[in-house]
C-alpha cells in the first residue's frame, strides 16, 4: 500500500522499502555501522518501555548478540510527505528464542539522501 499520493514515485517507495528492510536486518545483526550511516544526527527512538533514546543512546543499545531475531515486517505502509516519509509496519520476531509481535513507525527525512530521524516501537 502506498499512502503517499501522486507525488510519491515508484523509485522513492522502492528506496524506502529497501531502507526499511535493511534497518530490520541491522537490528538483527546489531550492525552499528549501518545505523551510524543511516541515522540523522537528531534521531530519537521511543522504546516499548517508554524510554526515549537519542542517537548516541540508540547506538549504545546496538550490541551483539541481538536479542531479536527473525524479524519480519508485515503490512508495510510507506507514506511520502514531501521531504519526510513515514513507514508503518506490523512485526513478528523471536526475542531470546520466544515469539513476539509488535508495530513500529519510522520517520525518514530527505537530507540529500533518506536518513532515519525517528522511530517508535511497540510490542504486543
Amino acid at each position: 500500500m502506498n499512502g503517499g499520493g501522486p507525488a510519491t514515485t515508484d523509485t522513492e517507495r522502492a528506496t524506502l522499502l529497501l531502507l526499511n528492510a535493511e534497518y530490520l536486518r541491522a537490528v538483527e545483526r546489531a550492525d552499528r555501522g549501518w545505523f551510524e550511516e543511516h541515522l540523522g544526527e537528531d534521531f530519537l527512538c521511543s522504546l516499548p518501555d517508554g524510554v526515549l533514546l537519542d542517537r548516541p543512546g540508540f547506538l549504545a543499545e546496538v550490541r551483539t548478540p541481538a536479542s531479536l531475531t527473525r524479524i519480519e515486517a508485515h503490512e508495510v505502509i510507506v507514506r511520502v510527505l514531501g521531504e519526510v516519509a513515514l513507514v508503518h509496519a506490523r512485526t513478528t520476531f523471536l526475542r531470546d528464542g520466544r515469539p513476539g509481535r509488535g508495530r513500529y513507525t519510522d520517520v525518514w527525512a530527505r537530507r540529500g539522501r533518506w536518513l532515519a530521524v525517528a522511530a517508535h516501537v511497540t510490542r504486543l
